[in-house]
């Protein structure tokens, strides 16, 4: 009989050890083949061009998982790269100008116009009609914009909304009884570009005659507790022009004079005005006002988007004023029958080292006042 692993017809004749070890290396024991697994392909993976593999790899799901979270980091990565080169590049755009970013601080100066002599007093009514004033048109009538062009940057309808800015403003600032009692200055404060807002405050809180703190730089207003409006209708007569500074600003110019019928309050009846004047106000009787106001505004482009402007420039002449009333902060007219007496215009020296507009004052012309008319009775 042959043994339990000899073939059926026994050991082949010839061959050393019936031809075992010939086959030894290529034959695998029964725990060998028992351990080993076996896949089928599946239909699709036999009719595909490439097979996957026979045995996939373990915890595939957790590289897969890695690769992606991978991939979902550097998509993050450069996402925040892109924002903060865009942020870089609109803060340091080489393509914008020092003017587009810099807003200019106003300058301005405030003259008082000592009168010759005693001022005249009577109805509103009298005054205005013996006065140059008599055919000035009433508030904001008397801001006329001018008919416009077109520029080389700008539209003639952007020139029509600057100059209209420009009034609104002047309206606001120099007609509006609120603003000349002493009221709020907020709708003046909305008016103006936001880098100016900071100087506009400290000039309301902390009045100077320095050029850049006068409140009365910014607007016009008279003290509430002396002087009070005898007429709210404020006569208005002058200019208004725009020219194009450059490609993304406007310079807007402004000459405007307004008329103010005022007389002393009841306080100032009783305890006497605070003027610096000299004589006794006539009881009842109102008194002329006049301001010169010319004013220089910058308009850009984000300014007409947000109905806003800057004021550059304001030069304030205004009288009947004493030159030692100091008007930074209110303006305190002399009144019907009172006269500068010995405040006026001094003399300057050039050689001086105070500053230069602490002492400027001028004389109010005989002509701009009223002519004679019937006193008050």
């Amino acid at each position: 009989m042959t043994g339990p692993g000899d073939p059926p017809e026994g050991t082949p004749k010839g061959a050393p050890g019936g031809g075992e070890d010939e086959y030894r290396s290529v034959v695998f024991d029964e725990s060998f083949v028992r351990a080993a697994r076996l896949q089928e392909f599946s239909a699709d993976e036999r009719l595909g061009e490439q097979h996957s593999p026979a045995v996939k790899p373990r915890h595939r799901w957790l590289l897969r998982a890695v690769g992606g979270s991978r991939q979902a980091i550097l998509l993050v990565l450069l996402i925040v790269l892109a924002f903060g080169t865009a942020v870089y590049m609109g803060v340091r755009h080489p393509y914008k100008t020092p003017d587009a970013l810099r807003v200019q601080p106003l300058r301005s100066s405030v003259v008082p116009l000592a009168p010759a002599g005693a001022v005249p007093g009577a109805t509103p009514e009298d005054l205005f009609a013996h006065s140059p004033a008599k055919d000035f048109h009433v508030g904001a009538a008397g801001v006329n914009l001018p008919p416009v062009a077109r520029t080389e940057h700008f539209s003639d309808s952007q020139i029509v909304s600057a100059m209209s800015l420009a009034k609104e403003y002047l309206v606001r600032s120099s007609v509006d009884p609120a603003t000349l009692t002493g009221g709020s200055v907020r709708p003046v404060r909305l008016l103006l570009d936001t880098g100016q807002l900071d100087q506009f405050d400290r000039s309301m809180t902390h009045p100077d005659d320095n050029g850049r703190l006068a409140a009365t730089g910014w607007l016009v207003r008279f003290d509430p507790r002396q002087i009070q409006l005898a007429d709210r209708n404020v006569r208005v007569n002058g200019t208004i022009s725009a020219t194009e500074s450059s490609p993304d600003a406007l310079d807007v110019t402004a000459d405007y004079t307004f008329v103010y019928a005022v007389r002393p309050t009841a306080r100032a009846l009783k305890t006497g005005p605070a003027d610096h004047g000299v004589g006794k106000v006539t009881p009842g009787a109102a008194s002329l006002f006049t301001v010169r106001r010319e004013v220089h505004f910058r308009i850009g482009r984000d300014d007409l988007a947000d109905d806003r402007l800057e004021v550059v420039q304001s030069n304030l002449q205004a009288g009947p004023l004493a030159c030692s009333s100091k008007p930074a902060d209110t303006l305190r007219p002399l009144l019907a029958g009172q006269h500068a007496g010995d405040d006026r215009p001094t003399s300057t020296d050039p050689y001086a080292r105070g500053r230069a507009n602490a002492s400027l004052c001028g004389e109010l012309a005989p002509s701009s006042q009223p002519d004679p008319i019937r006193p008050i009775r």
